[in-house]
């Protein structure tokens, strides 16, 4: 059972949102990736929509933002992390953005992830999102 003092032990088949944040996502090989940042919340339905990756800097600092959708992270008891069927190659040509713009999404940031992710190719060198 997760608890205080050991947030990224889930038990149970829910996690809050707050243990999440923080956990490793791993590639199908178990290479680490990165980690959740964050996740993004429909205000209306209240479904998870994207789980916003950080990775690419050093002790937080450089640190590119990357959102994923929910859909795609599949969570590993054995690894106690999220395991996507991606490369890092894959993520760091996925439509990003940094730590000045963390808190502001919208519907031409979504569209622009969901094209990337959902279009096979589409979206390879994308500009970050601002």
């Amino acid at each position: 059972m997760a608890s205080i003092d050991m947030p990224r032990d889930p038990g149970g088949d829910k996690i809050a949102a707050s243990q999440v944040n923080g956990t490793t996502v791993y590639d199908t090989a178990g290479t680490k990736l990165g980690h959740v940042f964050d996740i993004v919340i429909d205000k209306v339905s209240g479904q998870t929509d994207y789980a916003v990756l950080s990775f690419g800097g050093f002790l937080g600092i450089g640190d590119r933002y990357h959102p994923l959708p929910w859909p795609q992270l599949r969570y590993d008891t054995e690894r106690g992390g999220y395991v996507i069927d991606r490369s890092r190659a894959q993520l760091e040509g996925a439509p990003h953005y940094d730590a000045d713009h963390i808190g502001t999404w919208s519907g031409g940031q979504s569209q622009a992830v969901d094209s990337y992710y959902g279009g096979g190719d589409a979206g390879l060198g994308a500009e970050p999102i601002r």
